[in-house]
């Protein structure tokens, strides 16, 4: 039996650690693992019957090679965003089924986000053996309460917000941090609670910036040190008169800032005092995985294999409930995961700076 294991997407730290809990869960039974470079891109970029660019976009991946590999970040395999269906050259699976044919591929674990698991997906719907591994540090592939990569976005957001507050109080500024988050505000929210900020701005809720500025401007002036902290997903929006000001724009007046950086000039034109704005960006998903994603990592990696040895193809290994299990690797389509706002706060709460997420108290905007 020999298996093919990548790596598409951005990468997170946790990837690493389940690669080598693939590896050697394929090795106890004697099957042999190639992992393909750069993702998808990686495999169309082979020509099977040509060693050199086997060699540059693949390699073997064998026990001594993996020794020490879950203590690191990143991926060794390296990763790319490329869809094999959205290509201008065209819809090329049949290619990447031809490619991993006549390298003689029995199966694949593909390790990714929502792009690379939904062309895993497909590719189990063409017959080839397939289990997919869900990781992205928004945690937003639906179908798994938990992604790798989740914890340790956090728990680097939790540090540098907390580090930034040290320059935000010395100048008594307003603080604000962006994080990733594009669909889903789970990981600012999570974050924002862990390092009690004032407010978090998630993508699910569009700020108004009448309700959210007033009160920005009442921590800072009720605390002791002068400051306050905000901290807002990427994908977050403004809604009302400033967004309304901002689309009646001509495009070429409008300025391609992050949502963080626009509600840091705001902050400073209608409160008048200073602002720190931070985007954490790569940082959240940069260094080692802490011990979350290292374990979900060795034991995605180890369910993998066991689902593969047990005939079991076409699935996405997941955490649901707090327990590991598996689901067809189609499930992601059928939903969108992101944070479920619905009955988390009424008016009067809203009104009073409460919100509540499964019983815990987060103030939160």
């Amino acid at each position: 039996m020999r298996i093919g294991v990548l790596t598409g997407g951005g990468d997170v730290p946790g990837l690493n650690p389940c690669i080598r809990s693939i590896t050697l869960s394929a090795d106890d039974l004697g099957w042999e693992v190639t992992g393909f470079r750069r993702g998808w891109e990686g495999v169309l970029a082979i020509d099977p019957a040509d060693p050199a660019s086997i060699a540059a976009n693949s390699l073997p991946l064998t026990r001594e090679g993996v020794r020490g590999l879950d203590r690191m970040g990143g991926t060794i395999l390296h990763t790319s965003r490329t869809d094999p269906r959205t290509l201008k050259a065209g819809d090329q699976t049949a290619r990447v089924l031809t490619t991993l044919e006549k390298l003689g591929i029995d199966a694949m674990v593909t390790l990714g986000g929502d792009g690379t698991l939904r062309f895993s997906s497909h590719l189990a719907d063409q017959g080839l053996p397939v289990v997919s591994i869900p990781k992205t540090m928004d945690n937003d592939v639906f179908g798994t309460d938990y992604c790798i990569g989740f914890s340790t976005a956090v728990s680097r957001s939790v540090e540098a917000i907390n580090a930034l507050r040290t320059t935000v109080e010395s100048h008594e500024r307003i603080g604000v941090v962006e994080l990733f988050g594009r669909r889903s505000g789970e990981t600012a929210l999570l974050a924002g609670f862990l390092a009690q900020v004032d407010r978090t701005v998630i993508a699910e809720v569009p700020a108004d910036l009448d309700i959210l500025l007033p009160l920005l401007a009442e921590d800072q002036a009720t605390n002791p040190a002068r400051y306050a902290m905000c901290v807002v997903s990427e994908g977050a929006t403004i809604s009302g008169a400033e967004a309304e000001d901002e689309l009646s724009r001509p495009a070429s007046e409008r300025v391609d800032v992050g949502i963080g950086l626009r509600l840091g000039r705001a902050i400073k034109d209608r409160l008048g005092c200073g602002v720190v704005n931070q985007e954490l960006a790569y940082l959240m998903r940069a260094g080692e995985p802490d011990a979350m994603d290292r374990m979900v990592g060795l034991a995605f990696g180890a369910l993998a294999v066991q689902l593969l040895a047990r005939g079991e193809k076409g699935r996405m290994v997941n955490l649901t409930d707090g327990n590991y299990g598996h689901v067809p690797a189609g499930t992601l389509l059928e939903g969108r995961k992101s944070v479920d706002v619905s009955g988390l706060y009424d008016a009067a709460a809203y009104r009073a700076k409460l919100m509540r997420v499964e019983g815990m108290p987060m103030f939160l905007y």
